[in-house]
């Protein structure tokens, strides 16, 4: 392709999937890249680049006891199961998100939590296959991932204000570093745990809850008796959309990949449910809309341009993942999964804003990693969405717990698109101290035979938990 075609598909054009990685939050690094690193000091770089940080002189050392094996997940480079490496913390030490620098948040501002779960996203699967944008943006190799969790308090800075103390229990998020034991982040970035929720659910529902506020509720805004498709309907940002989508008095149809997974949705409000392995998508959704939905939220990535053929007039569709251009087993990406990812990028429809006004579409898209910055819209959602939690509007997926050093088996399962649900990581403390219901521990055997690693050529791409094919 010549320069000026390039330019000109630059110009008229985006694919769904550079409208899911750009975002105009990337300006907090992009915008200069000729910064000095060397200004934050070798301690931020320690705790960016391996996903250790070591207590601030400024935090207040009101220490519990803790237990002396503490350790966080390490992926030192693009690869399989075999990449995630268990990094000992020592003398204090803990993981820490990017955002401390991104921000500039002082030391003085900061919280060190104790770690009782931390959730699991496909987001994850995807940082370590080195395919996920903002973690190459903002971290590199090493990385620690781990994007919430939920915890006690035991170190309190300065200047965290009376809101936090030692002893709170918590739910955390961070800008990766929260597969770990122990974690230090601002202190705005926590929310105390509310009674209706186990500590393995509150570790289960930032990601999900978050991403489906955001998707209604900031770019959406469906009214009363809109009729929507959501796709991964018993997935766990699936089934948040369904429960958010009711309660803004949608009608919702539901798809799910397997018939295992229809009552699932069903039970979190789905007024009908689509199941692929049984009859065909499209043929059922135009027997059952034959003008099309007002909106679809699609984390497929195959499915993207049949979705925005069934948008009537004015709909809007929601792009927050490209989940099926990715393998469901083995682990890795190899030279025949980057090929096949390759094609998929190319296959990606192309949607021209001429296109778009002419047919009253939209074309929305967004990648939760870059909404750190936008605080006041986490807390409000955060807020709502407790708010939902406490009135029974709204209610959590199931959680299936796996202790934090059997990480490799929880990216299995994510991977294989099995899953009903979330999968939380628990430390060894919490392993043997949980009793929270229906939030069981498993433990699982799972080969992390050394595999070459992959090539982190593509772009990120995918956001949460894995999609039903």
């Amino acid at each position: 392709m010549s320069l000026v075609c390039r330019y000109l598909q630059h110009r008229l054009s985006l694919t769904v999937s550079e409208l899911y990685s750009c975002s105009r939050f990337t300006h907090l690094w992009t915008a200069d890249k000729n910064h000095d690193r060397s200004k934050f000091g070798s301690r931020f770089e320690l705790s960016c680049k391996v996903g250790v940080f070591v207590r601030s002189q400024h935090c207040t050392a009101l220490r519990s006891q803790l237990e002396m094996n503490d350790f966080c997940i390490s992926i030192p480079k693009a690869g399989g199961y075999d990449v995630l490496t268990q990094l000992p913390l020592t003398d204090g030490d803990s993981s820490c998100g990017a955002q401390t620098k991104l921000f500039n948040i002082p030391d003085e501002e900061h919280v060190v939590v104790a770690v009782h779960a931390t959730g699991v996203n496909y987001a994850d699967i995807c940082i370590r296959w080195g395919v996920y944008s903002s973690a190459k943006e903002y971290v590199g190799w090493p990385i620690t991932p781990g994007f919430e969790f939920s915890g006690k308090v035991v170190e309190v800075g300065a200047k965290c204000g009376d809101d936090i103390a030692v002893g709170d229990e918590v739910i955390g998020l961070s800008l990766f570093g929260g597969y770990s034991t122990r974690v230090r982040v601002p202190a705005r970035y926590l929310f105390k745990r509310p009674d209706t929720l186990s500590m393995n659910q509150a570790a289960a529902l930032p990601c999900v809850a978050i991403t489906a506020y955001y998707a209604i509720y900031e770019l959406v805004h469906p009214r009363p008796n809109a009729t929507v498709l959501i796709h991964s309907a018993a997935g766990g940002v699936g089934g948040m959309l369904v429960q958010m989508c009711k309660i803004a008095q949608c009608h919702v149809v539901g798809v799910v990949g397997s018939s295992h997974k229809v009552q699932a949705a069903k039970d979190l409000g789905c007024d009908e449910v689509i199941d692929k392995s049984t009859e065909e998508l499209w043929r059922r959704c135009e027997q059952l809309q034959p003008r099309g939905f007002k909106a679809i939220f699609d984390a497929n990535g195959s499915t993207v341009g049949e979705s925005y053929k069934h948008l009537v007039p004015g709909g809007k569709l929601v792009v927050y993942g490209f989940h099926s251009y990715f393998p469901r087993e083995g682990g890795r990406l190899g030279m025949m999964e980057m090929l096949k990812l390759g094609v998929e990028y190319l296959r990606s429809p192309s949607f021209t804003p001429l296109e778009m006004v002419s047919a009253n579409k939209s074309v929305l898209a967004f990648n939760l990693s870059y909404l750190f910055d936008e605080l006041d819209l986490l807390r409000e959602a955060m807020n709502t969405i407790f708010q939902w939690l406490e009135k029974k509007q709204l209610r959590m997926p199931p959680v299936e717990a796996i202790p934090l050093d059997q990480v490799a088996e929880a990216h299995r399962r994510l991977e294989s698109g099995k899953t009903v649900g979330k999968l939380v990581l628990v430390t060894s403390a919490a392993a043997a101290a949980t009793a929270d219901g229906d939030d069981q521990v498993k433990t699982e055997e799972v080969d992390v035979t050394p595999e070459p690693a992959a090539t982190a050529a593509a772009e990120g791409t995918v956001e949460e938990t894995k999609a039903d094919e």
